[in-house]
């Protein structure tokens, strides 16, 4: 089996494809400064492209690991953008834990996996 890796860095790739399975690294805001629902919506937003460019979108999300720089303040403001992000019927298996993140200024990073069609 193949390996396809989309936008290759020194340290990752933003996507492996690999049989029918696409695997996106960590998704994290491009700005850094904003709240935690603007901060989701890029993050949501980067997930939508990275999986359109490897031939799939987020109705094909199998499991979903999203990281909260404090989950005690921004848990529902997150959820509120996933809920609005997520397609009905089409939730993803999914955890969601509290952790130190690159930086303090990253409030939500998201991690996924999904089918090709």
């Amino acid at each position: 089996m193949t390996i396809k890796r989309l936008h290759v860095g020194a340290r990752m790739s933003e996507a492996v494809i690999h049989g029918d399975t696409v695997y996106l690294a960590g998704q994290v805001a491009s700005n850094p400064k904003a709240d935690i629902t603007t901060q989701t919506q890029e993050v949501v937003a980067s997930i939508d492209r990275l999986l359109a460019e490897a031939g799939t979108d987020k109705t094909r999300i199998l499991r979903a690991t999203i990281y909260l720089q404090q989950i005690n303040r921004d848990f529902a403001a997150m959820n509120k953008v996933w809920d609005a992000w997520v397609p009905a019927g089409h939730t993803p298996a999914r955890a969601t834990c509290e952790a130190a993140l690159a930086t303090p200024d990253y409030l939500v990073e998201i991690v996924v996996t999904a089918a090709l069609p």
